[in-house]
């Protein structure tokens, strides 16, 4: 792990980002529930995806599935700008509270469907995607830059794979796999 984000990894409490009754198991390496049939990911598995995007600060990131906060703060401590998406109105208001209250000042928010991205501030250096759309979602592609980097998993319920894809020129990008890993599904135009 690069060392920057283990020190990121080593310093930042997970239990800033649970507040229910599995906040006592923030120091264990696994995934837990958040509410509303989402996730907080485990924290390596954050780690791993924040290092495979390849940030440099000053990359502009789009985030898809705000969720608890938790990667929403790696990726704004390592790039310029994030901007955030998130469906779950609830999910989106506590993330945002607790981001503010860490001292995140880079970081705008947006409630809504994630599949569709947020074209207005497109393109992006970077995109995570912390939800997994059934089939690679050429919306979110299109709005990388030129050598962008988008981190996602793909598939159905149950285990997908995890993804690097590069976009290459306009019209085409490369794809990598990475891990085997298991997602809440993605809402809206990708949703299995």
């Amino acid at each position: 792990m690069e060392e920057k984000i283990k020190a990121f990894f080593t310093s930042l409490d997970r239990s800033l980002f649970i507040d229910n009754q599995y906040k006592a198991l923030s120091k264990l390496d696994r995934p837990l529930p958040i509410g509303h049939g989402q996730t907080i990911s485990q924290p390596s598995l954050v780690a791993y995806m924040t290092e495979a995007l390849k940030l440099e600060e000053e990359h502009r990131v789009l985030e898809i599935g705000t969720g608890s906060g938790y990667q929403s703060a790696y990726l704004a401590t390592f790039a310029k700008e994030l901007y955030t998406v998130e469906v779950v109105e609830e999910l989106a208001i506590k993330a945002q509270k607790r981001l503010t209250h860490l001292g995140y000042t880079n970081i705008p928010y947006r409630i809504g469907d994630g599949s569709e991205g947020w074209a207005e501030h497109a393109p992006y250096d970077r995109i995570m995607v912390t939800a997994a759309p059934k089939e690679l979602p050429i919306t979110l592609i299109d709005q990388l830059t030129v050598g962008g980097i988008m981190i996602l998993p793909v598939g159905h319920s149950g285990w997908q794979e995890l993804k690097r894809i590069t976009k290459t020129d306009d019209q085409r990008y490369s794809e990598e796999k990475l891990l085997d890993v298991a997602f809440v599904e993605m809402i809206g135009k990708y949703s299995p």
